[in-house]
């Protein structure tokens, strides 16, 4: 089982030009501290674990007393994107069963590019967290290892998720988990806030209307979830809008966008964007687009395998797998405050 975990989830401006909460370390050690314990119950016991530059993943599992091996991937740390793509390109090749990721939409972004049919739960340490769940890490974990350990199998348990795809003129592609968005008068790189003044094209892949950032763009027009077989296309444009939303963009943070147009976007039907501007995938900006210069997006259902973790633990307590089941560990509860021997 993988462990890919983001420590600068939860750690950017937003913090301080709207209201969200700050992600510490600690949470994130405790966070994943119960998800290995919960995956130790469902079966686990080889665990790949991504190294992270503030040691929390080490300082989370070198007491963790719950009678399985701990593999480290080693390499250069750049605290960047190109961490958790080496982390998932190394699990892929390593087999991994299943995956846990703690991060953000951009943290399952990159898995989702590097390892597209990864088998995978997200949770949510990001901002804006339309693609990871919000669950008990526990449980998350125990759904986890039983897939990884082969009491469940991924195909009962798992469905594949939704992507916009976007295409560029030079063949180049880029998936999105969520939203895949065209910005005028912003720049590639720029880690502010979405401003919806700003957004003229917007493809969803979910539109959620309890959900924060773009996704609710969507969502509080043309609702549209993960188990919906279409995607959401919205135009904004201040000289052609038809109506004004308000838009929930950050925590604590509501704004107004200038609605052109909302329709619903067929699986695989293409959509084509036209710059100038700058495209973002899941809010982060990645490219800048010329004047003429066309990207062409699609909604597709060829992303990750996404575990439903209640589905999993309801056909587990149908089968009775943890009926009988020995707690893991040398000692006599799963406790990393239990040194080796305490019992």
């Amino acid at each position: 089982m993988g462990l890919i975990l983001n420590p600068m989830s939860g750690r950017d401006v937003r913090r301080y030009v709207a209201r969200a909460r700050r992600e510490t370390p600690e949470d994130k050690r405790s966070q994943l501290e119960r998800a290995v314990v919960g995956a130790a119950a469902g079966g686990a016991r080889h665990f790949l674990v991504a190294r992270d530059c503030f040691r929390i993943a080490e300082s989370a599992l070198e007491q963790l007393q719950v009678g399985a091996r701990f593999e480290w991937l080693d390499g250069p740390l750049d605290t960047r994107a190109s961490d958790t793509a080496r982390a998932a390109r190394a699990m892929r090749d390593a087999g991994c069963g299943a995956v846990l990721v703690l991060g953000g939409d951009g943290t399952s972004r990159i898995v989702a590019r590097e390892w597209p049919d990864a088998p995978l739960v997200a949770l949510s340490t990001g901002t804006n967290n339309v693609f990871p769940v919000m669950c008990e890490p526990t449980l998350a974990g125990a759904a986890l290892g039983l897939v990884a350990s082969g009491a469940l199998p991924l195909a009962q348990v798992a469905r594949r998720a939704k992507l916009v795809r976007a295409r560029f003129a030079d063949a180049a592609q880029e998936p999105a988990v969520i939203d895949v968005a065209l910005l005028h008068g912003d720049h590639a790189g720029s880690l502010l806030p979405l401003d919806p003044a700003r957004v003229r094209h917007l493809l969803l892949a979910r539109a959620e209307p309890a959900a924060i950032g773009l996704s609710p763009l969507g969502g509080l027009l043309q609702p549209c979830g993960a188990e919906d077989d279409f995607g959401v296309e919205v135009r904004c444009d201040p000289e052609r809008a038809v109506r004004r939303l308000l838009v929930p963009m950050s925590p604590g943070l509501f704004e107004s966008a200038p609605i052109a147009g909302v329709r619903k976007v067929a699986l695989g039907e293409p959509v084509c964007v036209r710059g100038p501007g700058v495209i973002a995938c899941d809010g982060d900006r990645l490219r800048t687009l010329e004047p003429g210069e066309d990207v062409v997006l699609r909604v597709t259902r060829d992303g990750p395998c996404v575990i439903d973790v209640p589905r999993a633990l309801r056909c587990a307590a149908e089968q009775g797998l943890f009926e009988g089941r020995p707690i893991p560990g040398p000692g006599c509860r799963l406790d990393h405050r239990h040194g080796p021997g305490c019992c």
